[in-house]
């Protein structure tokens, strides 16, 4: 179960100050972040460390993450975001 602290920390950090980059984050973490396991949420944690100059290329598809678990959960958020905010199964 996910404590209501930790969603409203990760809705604040998905604020990126990037209109491009809220507009992919901010969907995702209000539709998506709260039915992640643990391990999922760690991972989203993580990419939120990242700076928004990497995010952003990640985003536009210039680049991708080292980390493999990074570009899986990219993939992931461009799929939701290109799925118009339809729920999307997180492992696929």
């Amino acid at each position: 179960m996910i404590r209501e602290n930790d969603h409203q920390r990760m809705r604040w950090a998905s604020r990126r100050g990037m209109l491009e980059l809220d507009l992919v984050l901010a969907p995702y973490v209000e539709e998506v972040y709260a039915t992640l396991s643990e391990q999922e949420r760690a991972c989203y944690q993580r990419l939120m460390e990242c700076e928004d100059q990497e995010l952003y290329a990640w985003f536009l598809g210039r680049e991708e993450p080292e980390d493999p678990a990074l570009a899986g959960l990219v993939r992931r958020i461009i799929a939701h975001k290109r799925a118009g905010g339809a729920q999307v199964d997180p492992r696929a």
